[in-house]
């Protein structure tokens, strides 16, 4: 999931500036989680424009805006409002603004009402937490099921540091040492092993940007057979 929060109202108009119709797109997966784009978002903020004096040609919400497909047929759907527009503006993380950015065909210009923080996974209490780095050399399964890269504040592969104390992290003393997690996770899967294995330094190579993959199916009919196994660059 993309964890995204709302830009702040003075910045949204501060863009928006003199124009005076607006369309709406959010987003019904991660930014409805989030609560910066899901339909009740988009109405609130849509009576925020109102009572600034804007008028609101439109809104949709897509389910996944950063969907090719799916971002084609919401603003085909909402030609009509869309034209009327002076601008767009867009509640969603940034893979969604540029998706619509990419695909819009009346090339409107698209206000950024959310700021994208991470990657994370929603837990049992809903609180948003950074989970994943996408650093494209997961090592997961020696640390059992627990991302060191990303919640170790040093990132160490290879841990704990000298400065844990009592399982705390000595950068934050609220916070769990990743690596006493981990410990006590490989313990209860009987895997303690694996607390044995040295990594080798990150290869950072697999994190250089941008990225793009080929899915098999689309590798096979633009390289043949023999080469559709899906390639990252």
């Amino acid at each position: 999931m993309i964890i995204t929060r709302p830009k702040e109202l003075k910045e949204i108009l501060k863009k928006i500036g003199d124009e005076k119709k607006i369309f709406i797109v959010g987003c019904g997966e991660c930014a409805a989680t989030c609560e910066t784009g899901g339909e009740k978002d988009v109405l609130r903020v849509k009576e925020i424009l109102e009572k600034e004096g804007k008028t609101v040609t439109g809104w949709v919400v897509p389910e996944a805006p950063c969907v090719a497909s799916q971002i084609k047929i919401a603003l085909a759907k909402n030609k009509k409002a869309i034209k009327e527009a002076d601008s767009v503006l867009a509640l969603m993380c940034g893979l969604g603004v540029q998706s619509m950015t990419e695909n819009d065909r009346d090339k409107k210009s698209i206000h950024v009402g959310c700021d994208t923080l991470f990657m994370g996974e929603v837990d049992k209490d809903g609180v948003l937490l950074e989970r994943c780095s996408a650093c494209g050399d997961c090592t997961l399964e020696e640390t059992g099921g627990i991302c060191a890269v990303t919640r170790c504040p040093k990132g160490l592969l290879d841990g704990p540091c000298g400065g844990t104390d009592k399982g705390k992290c000595e950068v934050d003393k609220d916070r769990d040492c990743v690596w006493t997690l981990i410990y006590n996770t490989l313990k209860e899967r009987n895997k303690l092993y694996l607390m044995k294995d040295t990594h080798l330094p990150k290869d950072y190579s697999k994190m250089s940007k941008p990225r793009q993959l080929v899915p098999p199916s689309i590798a096979a009919k633009t390289q043949g057979p023999g080469k559709a196994q899906g390639a990252a660059k």
